[in-house]
């Protein structure tokens, strides 16, 4: 096998590891990566508008929305006017969102982020050059650069959906 094969078959797993960590996440818990994103963001707040949450997580307010549509539905979360300001709409995360994290599920980057700050920094800049290098090769310069690692959303019943950050539709 060559070294592109090499290359190419490591970008397949990762891009796999992403995918069953998402689908993990479903199975266990109830959630997509990026809900759990959002549920975790407002908890550690306390309360957030969805202009902040957005903003802080690097996605748009209308995905935002379609994800917070979602967790309210499953009673994670709750919305309400802000009473300084009644244009702002504040999230909370309920009690039953505060159970579900109390059984601590973890997002992928979580993990990655532990290890890769182990490393020696020189080598934190080999790979962050090299998967630079990769990404613009493959041309996703232009895509979506939020930090959070999620695959295909896949729905509750675990079967995949397409993309869970440019599709709101799929969060």
């Amino acid at each position: 096998m060559d070294l592109s094969d090499q290359v190419l078959v490591n970008l397949r797993k990762i891009i796999r590891a992403i995918d069953l960590h998402s689908r993990s996440l479903v199975k266990r818990y109830g959630l997509t990566g990026p809900q759990l994103l959002i549920l975790k963001e407002v908890s550690a707040a306390g309360e957030k508008s969805v202009g902040d949450i957005a903003r802080d997580i690097s996605l748009s307010q209308a995905t935002v929305t379609d994800i917070l549509d979602r967790l309210e539905a499953k009673g994670l979360t709750s919305r309400s006017r802000s009473q300084a300001d009644k244009r702002r709409i504040t999230v909370k995360v309920t009690d039953k969102g505060r159970e579900v994290l109390r059984r601590n599920p973890s997002v992928l980057q979580e993990s990655f982020v532990d290890r890769f700050q182990e490393l020696p920094d020189w080598e934190q800049s080999l790979l962050l050059s090299s998967i630079q290098r990769v990404a613009s090769m493959m041309n996703a310069d232009g895509l979506s650069d939020n930090p959070f690692l999620v695959g295909s959303s896949v729905r509750e019943d675990g079967k995949p959906q397409l993309d869970s950050v440019s599709n709101p539709q799929s969060v």
